[in-house]
């Protein structure tokens, strides 16, 4: 079975995104909301989990599966993405409304992996 360049394309994406929160695990635990337990312990398990799932999107037999996985992880760290943007303090900065743009681009993220379970 031949995938498309874009599946391949977003499990990149994710493998890379995975891999970052073991190479700079501090910008991710800060972003942890603090009512979560264990934010090391959670940041290493959405980055092996991104990981994983980016690899098994590659998989024809497991992509329906990672593409689900995807979603439900997309909506498991939607809060911290929240958490990030109502930290930001002050007026609208440019990283402020970068934040803010990122909450509605989890929609977008959401419905390309649900492409793929189809």
């Amino acid at each position: 079975m031949n995938l498309p360049w874009h599946l391949y394309l977003m499990a990149f994406l994710y493998i890379i995104a995975g891999i970052n929160h073991f190479k700079n695990p501090g910008m991710y635990i800060k972003i942890i909301p603090s009512y979560l337990p264990n934010p090391k312990q959670l940041n290493i398990l959405s980055g092996a989990a991104e990981i994983i799932l980016g690899i098994l999107l590659i998989v024809p037999f497991t992509t329906k599966l990672a593409a689900w996985g995807i979603i439900a992880l997309l909506i498991a760290v939607f809060p911290a993405n929240v958490h990030m943007f109502c930290k930001k303090k002050g007026s609208f900065s440019l990283l402020k409304i970068i934040l803010l743009i990122r909450l509605p681009l989890q929609i977008v993220l959401i419905l390309w992996a649900y492409k793929y379970t189809l």
